[in-house]
């Protein structure tokens, strides 16, 4: 497929489980090993060939966006995209991007690190037409498998899908090629819920439905969720080691 040039990164959310009670706490500027969580994201980008960024806000939103503009880098485009629900769940964050991508588009989270080799196999990998989502199969390295999304994948294709779920064999690692059909099945989840309010997984579990999701296994590479300080000394532990964020896709192929 013809790689993304832009993508959508959601960053709406409190961070409560990491601050704690540090009102102050601006969750994508931890520190990780000396620097802002959001800059090894900001890096993956770039490696990636993204030009565009859309950076979906809510929480402290002003704050957000004050911190993180001058961590862009020149030659970027960048918008930020305020969600006025960001207390609901992360599938209303990514449909208040819906009118402001027009390709299918790579989706990640602020709070996750990957190996820069990750995108490229999820991207070489994607359909145009279809959910990629890249998954780990590496269960007995998963750091919190507890709170993890869960996925059942059979043939490379995701069939089930749940924090909750009790048989899989995968791992959601947070890290998407979109088709832009992504939107009308969050909205179908919004609208079946009383509380207009969905998650990226029930839009997720309505394309498995339909049998439009691919399950891209990132192999070998490494990926960390950074959602609590236990995570967070996890991660500095990993990344500390030598060539940790920097191999080259060839590593994964």
């Amino acid at each position: 497929m013809t790689r993304p040039s832009e993508a959508v990164i959601l960053m709406a959310g409190e961070g409560s489980r990491l601050r704690g009670s540090d009102k102050t706490f601006l969750k994508p500027f931890v520190p990780v090993l000396g620097r802002p969580l959001i800059s090894y994201t900001l890096d993956l980008l770039i490696t990636a060939g993204i030009k565009t960024l859309n950076f979906v806000v809510g929480y402290e939103s002003k704050r957000m966006i004050a911190r993180v503009t001058p961590l862009i880098p020149s030659g970027l485009s960048a918008s930020f995209i305020e969600n006025r629900d960001w207390q609901k769940q992360n599938g209303i964050s990514l449909l208040a991007a819906a009118d402001c991508v027009a390709t299918p588009f790579l989706l990640t989270m602020s709070d996750h690190l990957f190996e820069n080799a990750l995108v490229d196999r999820l991207i070489d990998s994607s359909h145009p037409d279809l959910l990629n989502i890249a998954v780990d199969r590496k269960l007995d390295s998963i750091f919190d498998l507890e709170d993890a999304m869960k996925v059942r994948t059979r043939g490379g294709r995701i069939t089930h899908i749940g924090k909750n779920l009790r048989d899989y064999n995968a791992i959601d690692i947070g890290l998407f090629v979109c088709p832009l059909e992504i939107f009308n099945y969050l909205r179908q989840a919004k609208s079946r819920s009383c509380s207009s309010d969905c998650s990226l997984a029930d839009g997720v579990r309505l394309m498995a439905d339909d049998n439009k999701i691919r399950a891209i296994d990132i192999g070998e590479g490494w990926w960390q969720d950074v959602d609590t300080p236990q995570m967070l000394r996890c991660a500095e532990r990993q990344m500390a080691k030598p060539g940790r964020l920097s191999k080259q896709s060839a590593d994964l192929r």
